[in-house]
């Protein structure tokens, strides 16, 4: 009897043993949503040092890829959008002035740096219209890696599935 109940045993042991459940993960967050806001009226003098603070309508990941791009044309072809910093110089190579930025998690700064700016055209300063684009890091540093030229806005609009008509606009 013992060798039967040590057999019941050892043949129970076997067979639940083999009941396991192999569950797959899926690691991969679908439903991250690249973001676009759009900042109109945005004017860079010197009352406000140049500068521009474009506050987002909420907090982004820290681990978030910001850009941030100007508009400096437009017409029947579509806008021309071009990914700052942007620099322009002078006939003979020296800098003339400039668009920089950085960003927190909050919002991003835009400056105008050069050395006459107070002499420098309104086009430049007054009316400035800038499209901060936020993309999940995942997709941003993982994805994209190599295959995309950030500096393209329409490239990184198509890449990123970005909607003109979702994008967030602002007045400053």
């Amino acid at each position: 009897m013992k060798k039967i109940t040590l057999l019941i045993a050892f043949i129970g042991m076997i067979t639940l043993q083999s009941c396991t459940v192999n569950e797959e993960q899926n690691n991969v967050d679908n439903d991250t949503i690249s973001e676009v806001f759009e900042y109109s009226n945005v004017d860079l003098t010197s009352g406000n040092g140049y500068s521009a603070l474009l506050t987002f309508p909420h907090a982004t990941y820290t681990s978030d890829m910001v850009l941030v791009y100007r508009l400096v044309d437009y017409g029947s072809a579509g806008d021309v959008w071009k990914l700052l910093p942007e620099t322009y110089y002078f006939n003979d190579g020296t800098l003339d002035f400039g668009y920089d930025n950085d960003f927190t998690r909050y919002d991003a700064q835009v400056s105008l740096f050069g050395y006459d700016l107070p002499n420098l055209s309104n086009v430049y300063k007054l009316d400035q219209v800038f499209r901060v684009v936020v993309i999940p890091a995942y997709f941003g540093n993982k994805t994209a890696a190599g295959k995309l030229d950030f500096e393209d806005y329409n490239s990184v609009k198509e890449y990123y599935k970005l909607d003109n008509a979702k994008v967030t606009k602002i007045k400053m």
